[in-house]
């Protein structure tokens, strides 16, 4: 029967497309315009991000949150178009957590 060579394991196959994109990129090394991207999360890990450039909150973040008054703000809510966040949240709970208080009704 013919021989095959021995496999020395994975590292001498070729990455494929997907390992080779997984293993190269960086943070923040993706295709989106500059100033379209929020800044990381911070100590809360993934509960907020700040703002986009435009004073907006992303998609999936939703809530404003002011550390000024330490109130966040839901959409439809009485302020929430006209607060400027410094936080951006996907849930009330995460707000809460971290010391913000609903806004008023």
């Amino acid at each position: 029967p013919p021989s095959t060579p021995p496999s020395t394991g994975a590292g001498d196959r070729a990455p494929t497309a997907a390992t080779a994109a997984t293993s190269t990129e960086l943070p923040g090394d993706d295709a989106r315009p500059a100033g379209d991207e929020p800044a990381e999360p911070a100590a809360g890990g993934d509960r907020w991000v700040a703002p986009l450039a435009d004073g907006s909150c992303p998609d999936g973040f939703p809530i404003k949150a002011n550390d000024n008054s330490g109130i966040f703000h839901v959409p439809g809510g009485r302020f929430y178009d006209r607060t400027v966040p410094e936080r951006c949240y996907a849930r009330t709970d995460d707000c809460q957590a971290d010391g913000y208080r609903a806004a008023k009704s």
